[in-house]
Order: C-alpha cells, then structure tokens, then sequence
C-alpha cells in the first residue's frame, strides 16, 4: 500500500476542489492509487478539515459498545461504510466492515479480541504458554465469561430498542460522545 505524506493529501485535495480536474484526472496527473481513494480524502477533508487528513494512524483502542453502536447506526440508517466512518469520525472505513465481519462470524465475543500480534516483550512469557499445556476453564470462570457477555448482549438490546423507538432523539443525545475529536478547529 502506497503511503502519502500529509501535505501530499492536503495540497491535492485543495486542488480538487478549487480546480477543474475531477477524480480520475487528478489520480493519473499524481498516480495516485484510486478515484475512491483521492474521494475518501476529499470527504474527511469537508467533514473534519485537515486535521482529519493528517492524524497520525494509531493503534486507537474502540470499545465493544462503540463498535456496536456503530454497526447498529449503519443497519439503521442504510448508510455506506464511508458515511458511518464520516459520521463517527473514523478515517478507516474499512475498519467497520472488519467489525462487521467479525461480529457474523463470532458474534460480541469476535469484537472483544485484539487485534494483531501482542508487544514484543511479551514473546518469552508466550514461549513459555506455549510450552505449558492448555488449562481448560474452570465451571466459575466460565460462568464468568457467559454472565459478561450476556450483560454486554442485554447492553446492546437496551441500546437498540431505545435507536428503534426514537432515533432521532437517540443520536441527538449520544452526538457528543462521538463527535469530539471531530468538532476541533480545522486549519
């Protein structure tokens, strides 16, 4: 995957906008990947500015709640991954569709694994399990594991049955908790 630099992205949204070219022109002028690439750009650009365009890529941790609510908004409203990402202010639209994935395949259980491969320094204490034999769940900690995501389950239908009953409010009232990064000043 080809990387950008930020002022790459920036002068050639600028120049999308305020100049005649469309997408595909400018994507062979700059051989840029993709027109959906270069739209993407354009689209955080109008929605978060050009702090949306050069934030740092980070390993950003999202609650199984967030994830939930995300995936609930898309059903919802029929909007594309693109415009649920816009709309929680995420720059990774593809990044839903994995949660997406992972929640038809594993259900709630599959959005609370991390993701990749764990830090370096913890590979001696992983040679270590691996040695070790696998220790099965007792009864307790399995109960313990089914009580939690039964809760996260009741969490989730709460918070679905209250978007079904009044979406507008719903939104109106989690707006904030999803919006604050994306509301700052954009130069």
């Amino acid at each position: 995957m080809a990387k950008y630099s930020d002022e790459f992205k920036l002068m050639i949204v600028r120049e999308y906008l305020n100049g005649p070219l469309g997408f595909k022109l400018l994507v062979r002028k700059y051989e840029i990947k993709s027109p959906t690439q270069l739209r993407n750009w354009v689209n955080i650009y109008k929605n978060q500015g050009a702090v949306g365009l050069s934030r740092k890529k980070t390993n950003e941790f999202y609650s199984v709640q967030f994830k939930l609510d995300v995936l609930s908004f898309m059903k919802r409203t029929g909007t594309s991954y693109t415009e649920t990402a816009l709309h929680f202010g995420l720059t990774n639209p593809p990044l839903i569709a994995s949660w997406k994935g992972k929640l038809l395949e594993s259900g709630v259980e599959g959005l609370l694994k991390p993701k990749g491969r764990p830090a370096m320094s913890d590979k001696a204490k992983n040679n270590q399990r691996r040695k070790q034999p696998v220790k099965e769940m007792t009864v307790e900690q399995k109960l313990k594991r089914e009580n939690e995501l039964l809760r996260l389950e009741n969490e989730y239908l709460k918070k679905l049955r209250a978007f079904q009953m009044d979406p507008d409010g719903y939104l109106e009232k989690h707006k904030q908790r999803y919006h604050t990064n994306s509301k700052k000043n954009s130069d």
